[in-house]
């Protein structure tokens, strides 16, 4: 984390504790090490360090201001995690300060916060309101500067942070009573479009979206809830998602549900936080089905028969089938389970549009069992995939698995220490042994039991 994170983060305990208010203390610490073996590449060893820090300071000269910060750092003391060769970093994920209002449960936050309707996950710097009012209605808002994560080579992305100033943001809802929910919702990124730039650039980073969410649970037994979001810039309007999943329970034993997924990825990664990760010049989409029937045949054991077909324009289609079964013994002090599942992907395109199709199907087998003893915690899980051979893609890799091996301790109310233990082998590495040592703690003067 960056030293003035530190400072905030501390600057503000102290303060809060100086005026006698509630403050939490929360974090995790954590301390890990793995090695990996690549054909072909030296060994590596790898011991980064990460340290998770929040507060949460109530009360702050009233009962309705409040105060919340959470960051994280790390720091390698082996070879660099980082893709760019760095062994720190930090982040502050957010920093904001909150007044909630004693009437039509208003509140409204200024700082770093995230922002979560129907147009997706945003992180701003801002300021952001919402307030319920008459008829079941719900208003929300935001405004400010988007949250620029940087890639590898800036140079790639020299028009990211010039393009996204500015990042506006508003949901509409209706409630009527608890039977269903709609909302309506509008965001724009960025005000200079990459048409508009004195010397015009290939990829767009702004965005207008439009998007619509429902959720309609009519009785106990029914529930079906997703959202549309529409790309509505440059004068044409693309849908840029759909996701919809529908829930059914047949008496006390039986569940079903469906889900359907469709994101073209040119309009709903466009400016994206997180432009390493999504192409915002691909054009590709993905479309998915499927369905799950849980059969709870007793009270303590239960069976899952799930299946997803699912289509992605650049690389071809690929069918997921299996099911699973779970046990419960000792008032579920102990948990077992045990899954397979088939992945057919005959023909899997690649990159290269000369390179011929070839399979990626496999056979997938899982078991897993946790444990609880008084203040012990311990879990064991393994997998295992079976690929087909003829792929030339995969090496010489035909299987690959993974064995995960974890034991905690609830020292106290407030303080959890637990370590990991895996082995395995993969595609791109063989003999990877990882191994992690976990504390979680939280400590503060808040009264348990308040708000």
């Amino acid at each position: 984390m960056k030293r003035s994170s530190y400072v905030a983060l501390l600057a503000t305990l102290m303060t809060a504790s100086a005026w006698g208010q509630e403050v939490s203390l929360y974090g995790t610490t954590m301390a890990q090490m793995w090695k990996e073996a690549t054909p072909g590449f030296s060994k590596a060893t790898f011991t980064p360090a990460t340290q998770y820090l929040g507060i949460d300071a109530t009360k702050l000269g009233s009962d309705n201001l409040s105060l919340h910060l959470f960051g994280w750092g790390q720091k390698d003391l082996g070879d660099a995690t980082g893709p760019d060769g760095t062994k720190s970093g930090g982040y502050l994920n957010y920093g904001y300060l909150q007044y909630r209002f004693n009437q039509a449960n208003a509140e409204i936050r200024a700082g770093r916060f995230t922002v979560n309707q129907s147009t997706g996950f945003e992180q701003v710097d801002g300021v952001s309101a919402r307030t319920d009012r008459v008829n079941g209605f719900t208003v929300s808002g935001f405004v400010g500067k988007p949250v620029l994560y940087k890639t590898v080579d800036p140079r790639d992305q020299k028009d990211y942070g010039f393009q996204r100033d500015f990042i506006f943001g508003a949901r509409l809802g209706w409630r009527m009573g608890r039977a269903a929910e709609v909302g309506l919702s509008y965001l724009q990124d960025g005000t200079k479009a990459a048409k508009d730039l004195t010397f015009p650039s290939p990829v767009d980073y702004t965005r207008k979206q439009l998007g619509a969410d429902i959720t309609i649970t009519p009785t106990s037994t029914f529930d079906l809830r997703g959202r549309t979001v529409f790309d509505v810039a440059n004068q044409r309007t693309n849908t840029a998602e759909q996701d919809y999943t529908a829930t059914l329970k047949l008496g006390s034993q039986f569940a079903v549900s469906g889900n359907y997924v469709e994101r073209n990825f040119v309009y709903l990664f466009a400016g994206t936080n997180l432009p390493s990760l999504f192409r915002q010049d691909e054009n590709d989409a993905f479309r998915g089905i499927g369905g799950k029937l849980t059969w709870m045949t007793t009270a303590s054991f239960q069976m899952t028969a799930d299946y997803r077909e699912m289509h992605r324009d650049s690389f071809g289609d690929s069918n997921r089938f299996g099911g699973d079964l779970r046990w419960e013994f000792n008032e579920k002090s102990v948990l077992l389970g045990m899954a397979g599942h088939r992945v057919i992907a005959v023909d899997t395109k690649f990159v290269d549009p000369a390179a011929p199709y070839k399979s990626l199907s496999y056979r997938e087998a899982r078991v897993w069992t946790l444990v609880t003893k008084g203040k012990f915690t311990a879990s064991l899980d393994g997998i295992i995939q079976q690929f087909e051979n003829g792929n030339p893609f995969l090496g010489k890799a035909r299987k690959v698995y993974e064995g995960v091996g974890s034991l905690g301790y609830q020292a106290t109310s407030s303080l959890k220490v637990s370590g990991d233990v895996s082995y395995g082998t993969s595609v791109m590495s063989v003999h990877e042994t990882r191994g992690m040592l976990k504390a979680e703690y939280r400590f503060g003067t808040a009264k348990k039991g308040g708000k």
